[in-house]
């Protein structure tokens, strides 16, 4: 057998394993490549080993460190108060305060698992809280997370354009990233109508009830007028008002210092091209000294299941690379005639596994596959890139991925597991189906990027 079909196999029994059993996809990839390397390839084990990423991996463990500081500090907290007493009681825009704040939490370097976790609880308890369709919030959670997460500082983002440089690609960053944002907003937007968005627009809250949210009784709030009531006016109906109300903690010393150091590394590593992983890390190494009692166990918290998992599959990527698998791969897709149609069968695939394994898996390894198409010079390669990225990324709705079981976990008393989950599960075959095509057509078919 040749060796292409080696690695495609061991590839193929890698996802499988790796969504059947509790193992990580990481580890399982350094096994893979590991056997495909010595016994097919014939490759010592300094030269398979050779396929990690360091730079990579460095970024990795900086930005999860710095956001395990943010997270320990209450500077999240911070922001999820901030961003939620900022509606001023308009319960139309509570879904869009949980999607902008799960966006800049990705952005900024959270694992998209680790922002949904921290967020998801939250924006449930509103929907269960508010009487917001809950299938509403928790994929507006997901589709927040995905928005931000190619953010050239984002995981995501570090990920992509680590392989594209790797692979001699244009840089595309910005495109990526931007790209990404505006398809997740736009289903954002037809959520919003479809689920019930249109009937939270006359809907208003006293500011205590609003501070309450997070923690506060889960009896329905009490409600104002519409919001075409003048301000002032008291409710036509509902409970009296409660004596006491949660002050909204201060901003310590500690959490302004943080979100300056999260501007600094952007602007250290954005405007003056130094590593993002170097920058984050002296970051976190800074804040650590500065305030040492408040940043205990931030390195316990540091994604290491991540570290691990791109590691391993950043490893078999090479290891693909070596036996030519992505030129092999990209020649069939190629050889169908049409590099356009050879991309939408890509976005497909992308999205197809990405449904039931990890994304931040299979983003090291589906790009590698597209230089073939890019090579007939018939579509752009940063189009090509984006359409991939975000087909692969906007799945993660599924209640097979962790974003999508998160929310399931999370689910408000308001439903019942068993039907939240078929609407969750309905609502991910669409975006499986629909969603790679409509990606396809918008993005490499008119061919503007």
């Amino acid at each position: 057998m040749s060796p292409e079909w080696v690695s495609i196999i061991a590839l193929v029994a890698l996802f499988v394993v790796g969504t059947v059993l509790p193992i990580n996809m990481g580890a399982l990839a350094f096994v893979a490549a590991w056997l495909v390397g010595m016994y097919s390839l014939d490759l010592a084990e300094d030269e398979i080993i050779a396929g990690i990423s360091g730079d990579l991996i460095l970024t990795l463990v900086g930005v999860t460190y710095l956001f395990a500081i943010a997270k320990n500090n209450g500077t999240v907290d911070l922001i999820v108060r901030a961003a939620v007493r900022g509606v001023g009681g308009r319960i139309a825009l509570i879904p869009w305060v949980m999607f902008a704040v799960t966006a800049l939490l990705t952005a900024i370097g959270a694992a998209s698992p680790a922002a949904c976790a921290i967020i998801g609880p939250i924006a449930l308890g509103f929907a269960g809280r508010y009487r917001i369709n809950p299938l509403l919030m928790g994929m507006f959670v997901v589709h927040g997370a995905q928005g931000g997460g190619f953010s050239p500082i984002s995981i995501y983002g570090t990920i992509t354009n680590s392989v594209m440089a790797d692979n001699d690609l244009p840089n595309g960053e910005i495109t990526i990233f931007l790209v990404s944002l505006l398809v997740n907003v736009a289903i954002a937007v037809v959520l919003f109508f479809v689920l019930g968005g249109r009937q939270l627009m006359s809907r208003r809250l006293d500011a205590d009830e609003l501070d309450q949210g997070q923690d506060g009784p889960s009896h329905p709030p009490r409600e104002m007028a519409p919001a075409t009531t003048v301000s002032g006016d008291a409710p036509a109906s509902g409970p009296a008002p409660r004596t006491t109300t949660q002050a909204p903690a201060g901003i310590t010393t500690d959490q302004i210092v943080t979100l300056v150091a999260f501007l600094a590394v952007a602007v250290v590593a954005l405007v003056f091209d130094r590593n993002i992983g170097f920058t984050a890390i002296t970051a976190a190494v800074l804040l650590t000294a500065l305030y040492p009692k408040r940043q205990k166990g931030a390195v316990s918290q540091v994604a290491w299941a991540t570290v691990l998992l791109v590691a391993g599959v950043s490893t078999y990527a090479s290891i693909l690379e070596t036996a030519g698998t992505p030129e092999y791969v990209g020649d069939l897709a190629a050889g169908l005639g049409s590099a356009v149609l050879g991309a939408l069968i890509l976005c497909y695939v992308g999205g197809v596994v990405s449904a039931f394994a990890s994304s931040t898996a299979l983003l090291p390894i589906i790009i590698p596959i597209a230089i073939p198409l890019v090579a007939q010079g018939d579509i752009g390669a940063v189009g090509l890139i984006a359409a991939l990225a975000v087909s692969s990324t906007i799945v993660d709705v599924s209640p097979f991925s962790t974003n999508g079981a998160l929310m399931l976990a999370n689910r408000p008393d308001t439903i019942s597991e068993e039907r939240f989950y078929r609407q969750i599960l309905g609502y991910s075959a669409i975006v499986v189906a629909v969603g790679p095509l409509l990606v396809w057509a918008v993005i490499v078919v008119p061919g503007w990027l």
